[in-house]
C-alpha cells in the first residue's frame, strides 16, 4: 500500500465586495475561479515546484518565500508547530481565473487559497472559522475572504475583541506576512503572531438564483490601497443613514422571488465610497447613472465591484444590451473593457482528486 498523499486540488471563487451600499461588509462569491492543484510524493530534500498559468501568470513570483500563496500557507503551518513545507510536496500548480487589481477579490482568494494550502498540508483540519480567523490576520476586512470562503451573498463583521486579542489581531502586516528576504529559507521567521479566536463572523444571506452578474472590466488596474485613499476620514450622518437604510432593503431583496427591479435598483445606491472613486475611475458616474431598469429591462442593479475598476450588474435577463452600453459609455472615455456573465456561486472547496 502506497504511502504517498493523493493529489488535491483547492479551488477558490472570485468575489465582489460591498454590492452598493455594503462598504467592508458583503460580498458575492461569483464564477471565476482560482484553482491549485496540489501533487505529493515519497519524502525528499529536493524543493518543490511551483507553476504558474491563467491571469498574471507572467507577473506572479514562483519562488515559495516571495509568492503570497505559499507565504500564507507557510504562516499556517509555523503557527501550529509545523517549521516549513512538508518534505513529501512535489509540486503546486496554479491556474488564475481572476484578473489582478480589478475589483473581483484576487487577493482575498490567494490568501484564502493560502490559508487551505497550509491546513492542507499540515493535516490540520481546521474549521472554516478558524481559517477564516487566520484570512483575516492577513486581509484586515472581511467582506472578500468571508463571501470566497464561505461562498453566496454573505455579510460579515470583524467581532469586539478582549484587549490582549484586540492587540493580537492588529498587529502589523509586516510582522504576520513578512517580506522574505533573498536568502531567506525556512530559519527564517519563525515565530508568526497567532490570530485570536472568532475575529470575524458572518450570515449566508438569501439570493434569487435567476439573478446572473455582468462583470464589466475595464483594462486597467486600481490598488485597493489607491482607492482606499481617496475616501474621507469622516462622513454626514446623512450619508451613514442614506446606506444603512438601503442595506437593510438590499439584503432581502436580493433573495426575493420575483425580484423587484424599482427596489433593488434604489437599494443598491451609495454614498459612502463611489462617489469619492469616481475620479479613479471614467465613466463611472454615467455607467451607473444612465444604465438602469427603464432603459434596460432585466437590470435589478448596478454599482462598483469592491474598489473598482469593474461594474457589476446585477441582472435576469438582457445581459448583452447591459455590457455593451457600459462598454459604449467606458469608450467614450478611451476606456477599453471586456465582459462577463457571471454566476452566484458556492464557497470554497478542498478535495482529494
Amino acid at each position: 500500500m502506497s504511502d504517498i498523499r493523493p493529489t488535491v486540488e483547492i479551488t477558490v471563487p472570485a468575489t465582489s465586495a460591498n454590492i452598493g451600499p455594503g462598504f467592508d461588509v458583503v460580498g458575492l462569491s461569483l464564477s471565476l475561479y482560482l484553482s491549485l492543484t496540489v501533487k505529493f510524493g515519497l519524502p525528499s530534500s529536493d524543493s518543490f515546484a511551483i507553476t504558474y498559468s491563467g491571469e498574471g501568470a507572467d507577473e506572479v513570483p514562483l519562488n515559495p518565500y516571495k509568492n503570497l500563496l505559499t507565504r500564507v500557507a507557510l504562516y499556517v503551518l509555523r503557527c501550529n508547530n509545523q517549521r516549513s513545507f512538508p518534505a513529501d510536496l512535489v509540486s503546486i500548480h496554479v491556474d488564475n481565473q481572476i484578473p489582478f487589481g480589478r475589483g473581483l477579490g484576487s487577493s482575498g482568494a490567494a490568501v484564502i487559497a493560502g490559508v487551505l494550502l497550509g491546513n492542507v498540508l499540515g493535516q490540520f483540519n481546521l474549521t472554516r472559522e478558524r481559517l477564516l480567523d487566520y484570512a483575516l490576520m492577513i486581509e484586515r476586512h472581511p467582506d472578500n475572504v468571508t463571501a470566497a470562503l464561505i461562498g453566496g451573498f454573505v455579510g460579515s463583521y470583524l467581532r469586539e475583541l478582549d484587549p490582549a486579542a484586540t492587540v493580537a489581531s492588529q498587529v502589523p502586516l509586516s510582522e504576520v506576512l513578512p517580506e522574505y528576504p533573498p536568502d531567506a529559507g525556512e530559519n527564517w521567521g519563525l515565530s508568526p503572531p497567532h490570530p485570536p479566536v472568532g475575529i470575524g463572523h458572518y450570515v449566508k444571506f438569501n439570493w434569487n438564483c435567476s439573478i446572473k452578474a455582468v462583470a464589466i472590466i475595464p483594462r486597467f488596474e486600481l490598488s485597493t490601497a489607491k482607492a482606499r485613499e481617496a475616501l474621507p476620514l469622516q462622513y454626514s450622518r446623512k450619508d451613514l443613514v442614506f446606506n444603512m437604510q438601503r442595506l437593510a432593503v438590499l439584503t432581502t431583496a436580493l433573495g426575493q422571488s420575483p425580484p423587484d427591479p424599482e427596489l433593488i435598483y434604489e437599494a443598491m445606491k451609495d454614498r459612502v465610497h463611489q462617489p469619492y472613486r469616481k475620479a479613479l475611475i471614467p465613466g463611472l458616474p454615467a455607467v451607473t447613472s444612465l444604465i438602469t431598469p427603464e432603459t434596460h429591462p432585466g437590470l435589478l442593479g448596478i454599482c462598483l465591484s469592491g474598489a473598482g475598476p469593474t461594474i457589476l450588474a446585477l441582472a435576469t435577463q438582457n445581459f448583452m444590451a447591459i455590457a455593451e452600453s457600459a462598454s459604449k459609455i467606458f469608450a467614450e472615455e478611451n476606456v477599453q473593457v471586456d465582459w462577463k456573465v457571471l454566476e452566484v456561486v458556492g464557497g470554497s472547496e478542498v478535495k482529494e482528486v
